[in-house]
């Protein structure tokens, strides 16, 4: 399902698709190494100011300066759609049919506020996008046994409707609970009505457990980043 001869991830019904340029990046990957990567295909990278929130922005040029929010999407050939990230879930939204996209930045907070399920439903109101047409691909992200949380975190996406399952106490630490950001944004996609085939994990890694990903709670003096990237080529 993924390929990763570079220091990005791609997924192969993905990497498919005509024209369509994407990756999740790793620890390898500077920030020059990216923008060299966007010159190099002759496109414009979107990069927003992410703040946990369910803010999704349309794009149908390239923003004059940085957008605060968590969602990008376009159909517009030549933009490269960007998140950051070192823990939290990036999602890429795919509609091959009408030739649009989306990449997504699923942390907690946003998870909790539905940031994933927001974007589908504004890709559908903007570009035709259906469930029968999108493709999701799940990035590298913590994992459930690495991500413990507090119970205003459980109570938090229980009140937002998310299974208990997403979310199950801790034994070990009672009072805790492990967030599964994996399960809970297929939770999201598949309530949308996507098919599980459709839901795609491009590799299993946790970035806490795996060295050659960024992992905040891991190493939180680390200011570095891992790029993750979509859009349509412009060629």
């Amino acid at each position: 399902m993924i390929e990763n001869k570079r220091p990005y991830l791609t997924v192969r019904r993905l990497a498919a698709i005509p024209g369509l340029v994407h990756g999740f990046g790793d620890a390898g990957w500077s920030e020059a190494d990216f923008l060299a990567f966007a010159v190099s295909r002759d496109m414009r990278p979107a990069v927003m100011r992410q703040v946990h929130s369910e803010t999704v922005h349309r794009l149908d040029a390239a923003p004059a300066s940085k957008l605060e929010g968590d969602a990008l999407m376009t159909n517009v050939p030549g933009l490269l759609l960007v998140i950051r990230t070192a823990d939290c879930l990036p999602v890429f939204l795919v509609d091959a049919k009408n030739r649009a996209v989306a990449v997504v930045h699923c942390g907690w907070r946003g998870t909790e506020k539905r940031i994933l399920e927001k974007a589908a439903q504004a890709m559908g109101r903007a570009y035709g996008s259906g469930p029968a047409d999108m493709l999701a691909a799940l990035g590298p992200c913590i994992g459930a046994a690495c991500y413990e949380v507090g119970p205003e975190v459980r109570k938090g996406f229980l009140r937002a409707g998310f299974p208990a399952a997403v979310v199950p106490d801790y034994p070990a630490r009672p009072g805790k609970s492990l967030l599964d950001l994996r399960a809970a944004n297929r939770y999201l996609l598949e309530q949308q009505g996507l098919k599980k085939e459709n839901i795609l994990d491009a590799g299993p890694e946790c970035t806490h457990c795996e060295p050659s990903l960024l992992s905040y709670r891991r190493d939180p003096a680390d200011p570095r980043r891992m790029y993750n990237f979509i859009g349509l080529a412009p060629f």
